[in-house]
Formats: structure tokens, sequence, C-alpha cells
């Protein structure tokens, strides 16, 4: 369908109002959406860590957790309902705060963020699609990965590398262009799958001796001095940390909410959150003590105790549960990249340059440059540190969070006005000062000073896992003074 030409130049049909017809999400598919962002390795292994590495009531990590989920599950709710209500997606909104042209540079730094770190995923997805490659050719000729051709390197990649990477780009790009529709039933097969996965790796453990695993498991549980004030401190860091494992799916989460069918299901969805990281802790912690146990037969050493699943899987030395375990952590590593990544990408390179811009456009867009990264990243840009840069942009998230919400709350009144959003003329509602609105533009910047202190100021670092909060509030307090008649 070709789009028509309207006297609104932001117009776009990937932007534009969701049509009610396409409002089909529910609450059950928002379980799905959060569970395939709980289902990551990396949130895994960090779940894992928090209950068993650092030396925790496991008791103060369980409720810290609890805590940092129901914070995220308050400010999803307060940045998903104006999409709810509307159909827009997070950089529309963001014009009647920042204006066109503020919505078009601060959307920018959302997608280059999520750019990066989808090329950053796609090239540990690639490592496992590699295990699984030369299992199989190990297992059809052990030698044959001794040839010449397997042990030829460039930018630090093999041929086999190479083949990964670019099959990994290309079924990504293939699967994540269709369309939000087709993206709910990637997410919840996805979501669905790996629970299942987990669930049958679970009775493998546990049916591998049931006394022996479920001791294990007993054992972690102390509630020994839980009440004691001194654990306060640990269970705010651990709230901390589980807010800011999900902070970056916060401020573009209305990408998804558009399309829910009204707001009773998305604080139903949102408070699913919880729910799965109850599952997840659960299964999660019961495989990598039950497994260790099992493997090792002690308890003794739990600073040596594996939590990535990679590792986990490895000291089996099954070659058929390595096969099954990648392919669920595959398939668990794809969705992850689509929703965190792939799709706040999508949208705000779209309203970068919506007149010349549509969803397959930009999807090739970032999956060129994902491919770049991917290729990188392991001789180039994992040495310079440049992930200290991408969390310094990182920065601006939560002050947008907090000026978008101000605006909508309590200087907008909870209405926008529909028309003017999609509008350049100068007698729009949000055409400020040529497509700017300086306090919008001020507080962010004055937010984004106080959340990256705590990235590159060595003094405050202590707050690194607050610093989302920290520059929201400073945003959004900032903004309301600027901004209240």
């Amino acid at each position: 369908m070709n789009q028509p030409k309207v006297k609104y130049s932001l117009s776009n049909w990937d932007l534009v109002t969701v049509n009610p017809n396409y409002k089909t999400w529910n609450w059950k598919d928002l379980f799905c959406f959060w569970g395939t962002n709980v289902q990551s390795v990396i949130g895994f292994s960090l779940i894992s860590s928090l209950y068993l590495m650092y030396s925790l009531n496991v008791f103060v990590v369980f409720f810290g957790i609890i805590l940092g989920s129901f914070f995220v599950y308050l400010f999803s709710n307060a940045i998903g309902k104006p999409s709810q209500k509307f159909g827009l997606p997070f950089a529309v909104l963001l014009r009647s705060s920042l204006g066109f042209n503020g919505a078009k540079l601060f959307g920018l730094i959302r997608s280059l963020v999520g750019i990066f770190l989808f090329g950053i995923q796609t090239y540990f997805l690639s490592k496992i699609l590699v295990y699984l490659i030369r299992i199989t050719i190990f297992s059809i000729d052990n030698s044959l990965l001794e040839q010449e051709i397997f042990i030829i390197f460039y930018f630090g990649l093999n041929i086999i590398d190479w083949f990964a990477i670019v099959i990994s780009i290309v079924l990504q790009t293939l699967l994540f262009t269709v369309g939000m529709q087709y993206n709910k039933k990637i997410i919840n097969f996805s979501a669905m799958t790996v629970y299942a996965g987990m669930l049958i790796f679970f009775f493998v453990v546990l049916l591998s001796d049931v006394k022996i695993t479920t001791e294990a498991f007993s054992n972690i549980f102390s509630q020994n001095n839980f009440l004691d004030v001194n654990n306060l401190a640990p269970l705010l860091t651990v709230a901390g940390t589980i807010f800011a494992y999900f902070s970056i799916l916060i401020i573009s989460f209305g990408d998804f909410s558009r399309y829910l069918k009204n707001e009773q299901e998305l604080k139903k969805g949102n408070l699913s959150l919880i729910l799965n990281l109850i599952i997840f802790s659960f299964l999660s912690v019961f495989v990598v003590t039950g497994s260790d146990v099992f493997l090792n037969q002690k308890f003794s050493d739990i600073d040596r105790i594996f939590t990535n699943p990679t590792d986990i899987v490895g000291k089996f030395d099954n070659i058929q549960i390595t096969i099954v375990v990648l392919f669920f952590i595959i398939i668990a590593s794809a969705s992850t990249n689509l929703v965190a990544n792939f799709i706040p990408s999508q949208y705000s390179l779209i309203n970068f340059a919506p007149s010349k811009l549509g969803l397959k456009s930009v999807s090739y867009l970032i999956s060129f440059f994902g491919l770049l990264i991917a290729i990188f990243w392991l001789t180039i840009l994992s040495q310079i540190g440049i992930l200290s840069f991408v969390d310094t942009f990182g920065a601006f998230f939560g002050p947008l969070f907090g000026v978008l919400v101000a605006d909508y709350y309590l200087i907008k009144n909870q209405e926008l006005s529909n028309k003017d959003l999609y509008s350049i003329d100068k007698e729009s509602a949000y055409y400020y000062s040529g497509g700017w609105h300086i306090k919008g533009v001020y507080s962010i910047i004055l937010g984004f000073i106080f959340s990256a202190s705590t990235i590159w100021n060595t003094n405050l670092m202590f707050l690194q896992s607050y610093s989302w909060i920290i520059g929201a509030f400073v945003a959004w307090i900032t903004y309301y003074l600027l901004a209240k008649k």
C-alpha cells in the first residue's frame, strides 16, 4: 500500500495511531514480552549470581528482585498508558514534550544505542550458532576442524564465525521485518518455548538424583538475620540492579503498549513481570545448584559455581543435551534482541525521517550496521571501552522518561492533539521554537548530567544502578518547574 500524500509531513504508516482492529494484545502477550527479556543468557546469569554468588540472604535477594520489578511495573504503566490510549510509539510521543526536531534528535540516540546493542547481541548469538556448527562437523569427522580453511582468521574470525554472523543477521532481518502482528507471534512462541525448555532441563537435573538436587536447593534457604537492618542496603542494591537491567525496555515500552486492547490489560500484563521473575528465579537457581551438586557431588565452593547456561551444559559432556540447550538459547537470545533493540530502533529511525524511511528500509539499515558491529566487536570495539560511551548515551533514557511523563500527566493533563503531533505548521500545538521545546531539552540535559555522573565520576559509581531513576527525577522536577503555568 502506498502512503498517501498529506499535509502533515511527519506522517508515516508505521508511526500513525494504531487502528483499533490491530489492538489485539492482551496481558498474556505482555507476559510473554517480559518473559523473553527475563530469559536471556544475561538474565539467567544475573539472577543466579544474585542468589548464589554474593553471600546474600536468599530472602533478601528475593524481596529485592520483587521490589525492583515493582518499580519497573510502575514506570512501565506510566509511560505505557499514553501510548496505549492514543496508539502512538515512543518517538511520536516525544514530539509533545520536545517538539518534532527534539524528538528526532533524542529518538535517534535511542536508536543508535539499540543498533549497537543489536550488533553485540548478534555477535554472541552467532557464537552459539558456531558451537552448533562445530558440533555437527565434529560428529561427521572430527579431523575436519583441523583443516587449514578452519584455522585461517580475518578480523579474529574464521570461516565458521563469518558464516554464523551472516546467517544470524540474515535470519533476524527476515523474521523481524514482517510487522508487529508477526513479531507478537515470535515473542509468544519464544517465551513459551524457552520456558518449556527450562522445565525439561529442570526435570533432567531433578531426576538425575532427586535427593541430592533437592537438598542442595533447600540448603540455600536461610531465614537467619533476615530482618537485620544491615540487609536494607543489599536489598536496595538488588532492587537497583534489577531495575537497571530492565531500564532500557521502559523508555520504549510505548512501542509495544500501543497495541494493547485497554488499560486494564496493560496493568495486568505489566504485573506479570513479577510472576515471570518468580518462575524464572526458581527454575534458574534450581538448575544451577542441582547441576553443580549432581556433577561435583559437593556444594562447598560456591564461588566457583557456574551460573552461565553454556558453562553448565558444557559440564554435562552430553552432545544431545548440549544441542537441545543451545537451540533454546538461540531462540531466547534472538527474541530478546527483537524486543529490546530491533523494534525500538525501527520506530525511532523512522521518526528521524518519516517521509523517506519505512519499516523495511530502516530494518536493512539496522541489520547493516549491526553486521559491522558484530564483525568488529571482538578485535576492535570490545578493546577500546566503547561500552562506556554506549552507557553514556543510555544515560539520556531516564531524563527522557522524566520529561515525557511530567509533560503528559502534569502539563498536558493526559490530553494530546493527534493532528498536531504530525504537523510542522507554526500554529500547531507542538511546534514550539522551530520544532524544539527548549524547556524540555534543557531539562533532559540537566538530568543527563546527573545520570552520566554516576558513570564517569569514580566517587559516584556506587550509584550507577540508580542512574536511570536519578536522571528521570531531576528531569521530571526541572521540566515541571519550567513548564507549569
